[in-house]
């Protein structure tokens, strides 16, 4: 085998390796973060706990050989699942309703908080809520003739920024949580109705890797 063949046949090993390498990053770092943010939550309430049952009931809590007070294993745990469980079953309700929009217009009114308060609440409710976004999946011209990103239609109309006939879209990166929004002609964009929202991003999330269901 002589260089060239040699360093052809590296090349190709090493694009193995490297793919190799992405499809378990794309396998292990959603369950890796997911553990880490759930794990990170538990021991966050199981380091404020003893404190705070310490105040209320100082004769229940013990404290170590060093004079820390004791954890109690698997209390986050369940106090935190009871706290979603208790949200989810109230969050319904009249007057639970009524305090969160009290807070959520003192927040949006604070200067500083409002804008860090509001992009965050908007972002979250682009993907779930009554204020859904990301529900419409399209392809999108914004390069070159003839070719297209996978994308979602944020805004129906660009009136505000002085632009007619025109849509906002958003078009994610893959890989990525990051995403560039584009304000295009109608006629540059294609609505995609036989593949849901979900099916839409995930495919272009996954470099188009994942299959769609039509």
């Amino acid at each position: 085998m002589d260089k060239k063949q040699a360093s052809h046949a590296f090349r190709i090993l090493l694009g193995k390796v490297l793919q190799y390498f992405l499809q378990g990053l794309v396998v292990l770092a959603p369950i890796g973060i997911t553990i880490w943010v759930v794990l990170a939550l538990f021991n966050f309430v199981d380091d404020i706990l003893p404190n705070i049952l310490h105040v209320f009931l100082p004769d229940l809590m013990q404290k170590d050989a060093d004079g820390n007070l004791k954890k109690i294993p698997g209390l986050g745990f369940a106090v935190v699942i009871v706290i979603v469980l208790l949200v989810g079953r109230i969050s319904s309700s009249f007057i639970f309703s009524k305090l969160v929009n009290a807070f959520d217009s003192v927040l949006e009114q604070t200067p500083g908080i409002k804008f860090i308060y509001s992009s965050v609440k908007d972002f979250f409710e682009a993907f779930a809520g009554n204020k859904k976004k990301f529900d419409k999946p399209v392809l999108v011209n914004v390069d070159t003739t003839n070719v297209w990103r996978v994308g979602f239609i944020t805004q129906k109309n660009a009136d505000n920024f002085e632009v007619i006939d025109h849509v906002v879209v958003y078009v994610p990166h893959s890989y990525a949580i990051s995403g560039i929004t584009y304000i295009v002609p109608r006629q540059n964009v294609r609505i995609l109705n036989n593949i849901s929202a979900a099916d839409a991003m995930k495919f272009a999330v996954s470099g188009g890797v994942t299959d769609v269901s039509e």
